[in-house]
């Protein structure tokens, strides 16, 4: 038996569905302010899986799961773009068999949902340093970036060998490149060229930051886009995350009075 399918084997027998009693019709929301960007720091598969006594391998399983009916719901609730924040540069440093583990989990799901993102009018743009990721890998992803160039009703950034200073980093290096031939001049250096070298450039930074798993830190994520990103901290590791949830932190989005910096 395959590695996913021994992982999926734990997981349908102990991941339970959520019995929460939020409201979880879309038609709950102000459809006249959706956050237009919503990006998700998918924290607490390791916790899922040790409390029940099982292999983080198969808490990121787990995640894997939550992750489909994430992307389904925002979707469904007219969210334009949706960033995950899938694997950190730092999650190198964890043990190699969870990580090689997660790679595999990478391509089995990207190959198994591909067709129907595609027919959904999902297009996946991968944001991070791919040089680091296998060679099979990355192949997958940009496959699956080509594939779904074309489509638009919701682009998903899958963060995967990111972070926000390691990003600034190669903007920065880029940006460097530019002056040094010529191309720019310093004077002209704007948030604006920034922005533009960066992963997300030419996207809209997230009005809505959620962090699952209850911790209260940013853990160098999109350090540059979230300056004035809502955020909301939900006490609920990620594999347990549900529709319910997501919709409850969008409508509780749409209760803030976002100032920017102003007075009002």
């Amino acid at each position: 038996m395959s590695i996913v399918k021994r992982l999926l084997s734990f997981i349908f027998k102990h991941k339970s569905a959520n019995n929460s009693k939020l409201n979880n019709s879309v038609s709950t929301l102000d459809q006249n302010s959706l956050p237009v960007h919503v990006a998700i720091i998918m924290d607490g598969n390791g916790r899922w899986a040790c409390k029940r006594g099982m292999p983080r391998s198969a808490g990121h399983a787990a995640g894997a799961e939550t992750v489909r009916e994430i992307i389904r719901t925002c979707k469904d609730t007219g969210i334009k773009y949706l960033t995950l924040y899938s694997f950190s540069t730092e999650n190198w440093r964890r043990p190699a068999e969870e990580v090689n583990t997660l790679m595999v989990l990478f391509e089995h799901y990207m190959k198994a949902e591909l067709a129907e993102m595609n027919a959904e009018g999902v297009r996946v743009r991968v944001i991070g340093d791919m040089d680091r990721l296998p060679a099979s890998l990355a192949e997958i992803f940009r496959s699956s970036m080509e594939t779904t160039a074309d489509n638009e009703s919701l682009i998903l950034n899958l963060a995967v060998s990111y972070s926000g200073r390691d990003e600034l980093r190669r903007a920065m290096n880029l940006l460097a490149g530019d002056i040094l031939d010529g191309r720019l001049k310093v004077e002209e250096l704007t948030e604006a060229s920034i922005s533009g070298r960066l992963d997300t450039a030419g996207q809209p930074d997230p009005d809505l930051l959620i962090r699952t798993g209850g911790d209260f830190r940013v853990s160098n994520f999109l350090l540059w886009q979230i300056a004035y990103t809502e955020i909301a901290v939900v006490d609920v590791l990620w594999p347990d995350f549900t529709r319910e949830h997501l919709i409850e932190a969008i409508r509780d989005y749409q209760q803030r009075e976002r100032r920017f910096g102003e007075v009002k």
